[in-house]
């Protein structure tokens, strides 16, 4: 079984359509959260992964615009917040508050989560200490976890961790949209990453009214 994984989407229509058009056949994909924030398209992201019937669970951004309170984030963060509770229609908004914070998948083989497995807005980065891997794996076979927006695979005996990376903000230092491929009989992770018209976001971006910086960031992978 192979199974697409995405994660951290943040409103960038234009990323997350290059990287569905750039994964390979997949049996399944999911998303490992924060479809809304800072970019300009929130609403036809949310529409594309609702038509897909994509398995998704609750992002810090998503839980941000679900409840109204985007007052921990920073000014940048806080007006993509502000931009998706425009956007979104009441049934959208609806949608993102019942999605769950944890997920089991793939016969629960897999498990989804946002950032820490007991701590969704705790950051969980590479590389995991040996010691932490068998409470970060639980009994499944995988863990698949985002909100870093950086890509990153650590295997654990016979277990793996991973982080697809952000499709539509890499903080990794290369701009290009990230993704993974996980391979459940072989027990492997291909990570892709695929380049799209960063130039199409910003100009969104200044359209929207949204700060320059969302924008600009994009194009250092920062």
């Amino acid at each position: 079984m192979r199974v697409g994984l995405i994660s951290d989407v943040h409103g960038n229509r234009v990323a997350l359509e290059a990287v569905l058009a750039d994964m390979p056949a997949v049996d399944e994909l999911l998303c490992a959260g924060d479809i809304v924030g800072y970019n300009p398209w929130p609403a036809a992201c949310v529409a594309e992964l609702r038509d897909r019937d994509v398995p998704t669970v609750m992002g810090n951004h998503d839980a941000a615009v679900a409840d109204e309170t985007p007052f921990r984030f920073n000014s940048m963060a806080r007006a993509g917040v502000e931009h998706a509770l425009e956007q979104l229609s009441a049934d959208q908004l609806e949608w993102l508050a019942d999605l769950p914070e944890e997920r089991l998948e793939c016969d629960g083989r897999v498990k989804l989560v946002h950032g820490h497995p007991d701590d969704p807005d705790r950051y969980t980065r590479y590389t995991y200490p040996d010691e932490f891997s068998p409470r970060l794996l639980g009994d499944e076979d995988v863990l698949v976890l985002g909100h870093t927006h950086v890509q990153g695979v650590e295997r654990y005996g016979e277990g793996i961790v991973v982080n697809p990376g952000s499709v539509g903000q890499p903080r990794d230092g290369d701009p290009r949209a990230a993704y993974a491929v996980l391979d459940l009989e072989a027990m492997t992770v291909e990570t892709h990453r695929v380049e799209y018209d960063i130039g199409e976001v910003r100009d969104a971006v200044a359209a929207a009214g949204l700060p320059e910086r969302i924008g600009s960031r994009l194009e250092r992978g920062k």
